[in-house]
């Protein structure tokens, strides 16, 4: 598994929130949901996505832009639009009085919407990503990217949209699936680009040696992987190896290995039933103990520490009123689909044109 297969996988993503969205201008709708990662898809008509202080950036039909949080931002028929409505964390919708617009703006099985009709169709998909995987691509993400429609050649939107009013046995899966899938195709376009400054690992997989040493490692991190054995791998000698891999990806091979196994880690422990035994073996560690070791020299925290705080807090998040959990089982009622920050803070489209982030935007 790597980082862009990474990002999609586990519980941690696996709680996305996928709508329809369809407007008649007037309209603005005010994101405050704090979600890490999200994507808009527009089916039909025009929108514009506006982050505080920073130029508004016009979308057309067939573009899709990846949003990452969580700062807020704004969709809108047109620039300084006010908004008719806020999105709060967990998919909460709300006017700018607090009145609850859930049921009054629900246009059936996950639409939403000010007319049934209106020419503007949006696809919109949020991820919740807690993990350390997912991290280490997301944190290179600019505030908003978008990708062009005639920069891309895929049927997902479309198909995507075919399927979303769809009410059957299964569809949740399939939405699931279709929306990651759209998100994987999206990103890989995107960060292939010149103007996405791709993170060195994620560049590096191009070169025939190093991509193939980056394979191995991501795939079989439990290997008891030295330079030596890696080198034999990759058909090449370990001092080719490790200057090679050291100029590409910026980090030695084993110092590589020790950063991936650990995220690796960090993810796993959130998961049901695992242990610091279990994780262990099955990140290339002989004992917890020394998991233990590594684990708080990089975290500050042991990984029995770690996993409590992270059960603690999805406790918390699953019983507030505004948890994604408790949005979509109120929303399935009503037949509506209701890491340290990074240093990239410009808004990039994929024609390479940037704009420099306001206050607002920049890391905390």
């Amino acid at each position: 598994m790597d980082a862009l297969s990474g990002l999609l996988d586990g519980p941690r993503a696996r709680d996305a929130f996928l709508m329809r969205v369809v407007m008649r201008p007037p309209w603005s709708v005010r994101i405050e949901d704090e979600s890490p990662l999200s994507l808009v898809a527009m089916v039909s008509g025009d929108a514009w996505v506006c982050f505080d202080g920073a130029e508004p950036v016009p979308l057309g039909p067939g573009d899709v832009a990846v949003l990452r949080g969580p700062d807020p931002y704004t969709f809108a028929d047109a620039p300084g639009q006010e908004p008719m409505a806020i999105i709060l964390p967990g998919q909460v919708c709300v006017t700018p009085n607090g009145e609850h617009l859930e049921d009054a703006m629900s246009l059936g099985v996950r639409s939403w919407g000010n007319d049934p009709a209106g020419p503007v169709v949006m696809l919109v998909g949020t991820y919740q990503l807690g993990g350390e995987v997912s991290r280490r691509l997301v944190s290179v993400l600019p505030p908003l990217a978008v990708l062009r429609r005639d920069e891309w050649d895929s049927p997902l939107v479309e198909v995507l949209a075919g399927e979303i009013g769809r009410d059957e046995p299964g569809q949740s899966l399939v939405l699931d699936r279709l929306l990651d899938l759209l998100a994987v195709a999206v990103l890989r376009s995107w960060l292939a680009g010149p103007e996405a400054e791709a993170p060195a690992w994620y560049q590096a997989h191009a070169d025939p040696v190093v991509g193939h040493a980056l394979r191995l490692l991501h795939h079989n991190p439990a290997h008891p992987w030295t330079v030596a054995s890696l080198a034999r791998e990759c058909g090449v000698s370990r001092a080719a190896l490790a200057r090679r891999f050291t100029e590409l990806v910026g980090d030695p091979p084993m110092a590589f290995l020790t950063g991936w196994r650990l995220a690796l880690a960090a993810d796993l422990l959130r998961e049901p039933g695992a242990t610091v035994s279990k994780v262990a073996a099955q990140v290339g560690y002989a004992t917890p103990f020394a998991l233990s070791t590594a684990f708080k020299r990089v975290h500050g925290i042991s990984p029995r520490d770690y996993r409590s705080s992270i059960l603690t807090s999805s406790v918390r998040a699953n019983t507030s009123p505004y948890s994604s959990r408790s949005a979509t089982r109120r929303s399935s009622a009503r037949n509506v689909a209701s890491a340290p920050r990074p240093g990239n803070d410009r808004i990039w489209t994929s024609s390479g044109s940037s704009s420099s982030s306001p206050a607002a935007l920049q890391p905390r």
